[in-house]
């Protein structure tokens, strides 16, 4: 059974830090693409991180410079460290696991974290 735990969420004012967590089973988490989505109320599901099993990275242009992705292939775990958060980017924050080859795909997501941006 594959399970993706997120953790780390919460409520910080504007030009704070959180690390946000995410813990892997099920999985042979190093072949992992492993990446961190968000959703605000009202908005679409988008790109924030993403980092490949070899380690290379991505970010949306909006986070670009302030959040840092970074994965722990013996702890399965894949963490984003955000700081000079700002308001807009309070949403849910949901990890997922992606792999793939020619035939198959396995995609999987976490339940998702609240991150709150508020003085």
């Amino acid at each position: 059974q594959v399970q993706l735990v997120e953790s780390g969420g919460g409520l910080v004012q504007p030009g704070g830090s959180l690390r946000l967590s995410c813990a892997a089973s099920g999985i042979t988490f190093s072949i992992y693409d492993m990446g961190w989505y968000r959703q605000a109320p009202g908005k679409q599901r988008e790109l924030v991180a993403t980092i490949t099993s070899s380690g290379i990275t991505n970010y949306a242009d909006s986070v670009k410079g302030r959040f840092t992705i970074s994965r722990d292939n013996v702890k399965n775990t894949v963490s984003l460290q955000m700081n000079s958060l700002k308001a807009e980017d309070t949403a849910v924050y949901y990890c997922n696991a992606d792999w793939r080859d020619s035939l198959i795909t396995r995609n999987y997501w976490g339940q998702g974290t609240q991150v709150t941006i508020s003085s």
